[in-house]
């Protein structure tokens, strides 16, 4: 997943609820095309004033994603997962199990209404998660996402783990961020991933940094709360049958 401005569409202004920020953790990868529906659902809910803001944690199967830059020639093994075409900012990344995905579904117009502010603040909220963890990561300036320093392979080598793509209906935000936890790093093989070869991607398993996902989920949700405000525990909007099982 990848930002910039220039991707971010939005258009009117509508009222809100003012309640605290949903916070859903779903057991089971989800489905990607149902997981977009639910999520278009929710932003939309948002955006009349009829469902409060949204952070939605969640694994996928593995597959491919095509963002609105998404150029062919960088999709190298177009054969090996699906690859589903996203009306988020960016190119090509992947997602998978071990992967924690992020879909934010926050006013952005409520949240000052600047959007690059708005995407600093997620590039921060990854920033201090990782600290946490005792990982340091660094922004870019012409490379997207959150990149850490890797001597081990060089003294200018850097790879990428986490990557961020956003787009904006009415000034709700939809899609969000995909942090590497422990997923299997071969399968970014079957792209450039985000559209730049000269870099890696890496993992906090591969960085040998704690990677449980319960962890991490802690730790996102605890340094969300101090940047964006409080949240409150909620279902996901989509459940798989196993979990629609669960809750009878």
């Amino acid at each position: 997943m990848e930002p910039h401005p220039r991707h971010l569409a939005a258009t009117s202004r509508r009222p809100v609820l003012d309640a605290p920020v949903e916070w859903s953790v779903s057991a089971e990868a989800v489905d990607y095309a149902a997981a977009v529906r639910a999520m278009e659902a929710r932003a939309a809910g948002i955006a009349g004033g009829n469902a409060a803001e949204l952070v939605w944690l969640l694994e996928h199967p593995p597959l491919y994603t095509a963002g609105t830059s998404a150029r062919a020639e960088d999709l190298l093994k177009p054969e090996r997962f699906p690859v589903h075409h996203s009306g988020r900012g960016g190119q090509l990344t992947y997602h998978g199990p071990g992967q924690r995905v992020v879909y934010v579904m926050l006013d952005v117009k409520r949240r000052s209404g600047d959007v690059r502010a708005f995407v600093s603040s997620l590039e921060q909220w990854i920033i201090a998660t990782l600290a946490g963890l005792g990982v340091v990561g660094e922004t870019r300036t012409g490379r997207v996402g959150i990149w850490v320093r890797r001597p081990d392979k060089g003294e200018e080598a850097e790879d990428k783990i986490a990557a961020i793509g956003l787009r904006l209906r009415k000034w709700v935000s939809l899609h969000g961020i995909s942090l590497n936890v422990a997923p299997d790093l071969g399968h970014y093989d079957g792209i450039v991933p985000c559209g730049i070869a000269g870099h890696g991607v890496t993992s906090l398993a591969d960085l040998g940094a704690p990677d449980s996902m319960q962890a991490v989920d802690n730790l996102l949700r605890g340094e969300f709360e101090r940047r964006f405000g409080p949240t409150r525990t909620a279902c996901a909007p989509f459940a798989t049958a196993n979990e629609s099982a669960a809750r009878l």
